[in-house]
């Protein structure tokens, strides 16, 4: 009787476990819900987090993502690679 009632208070936990974050999910921004992607910095070829990326205009309008203000400033300077 006590191994049943273990075994059911367990499933209940792992049950409740399961849907904590997606209730979690649910209260966070849309933008914080995405998938976060790796970008690559086109001075010094690192990849990084988008999120965490210095962003830059480009040409066109098109944006431009850099690990640093560093690698920014060498792009804007026509510095393509390190």
């Amino acid at each position: 009787m006590r191994a049943l009632l273990l075994l059911a208070f367990l499933a209940v936990v792992v049950i409740a476990l399961s849907r904590l974050p997606t209730a979690w999910r649910a209260r966070l921004p849309r933008a914080a819900r995405s998938r976060d992607e790796l970008v690559k910095d086109p001075v010094c070829q690192t990849y990084v987090l988008r999120s965490r990326a210095i962003r830059s205009e480009v040409g066109g309008g098109a944006p431009a993502f850099f690990c640093s203000r560093e690698c920014a400033a060498r792009f804007q300077r026509g510095e393509r690679r390190a």
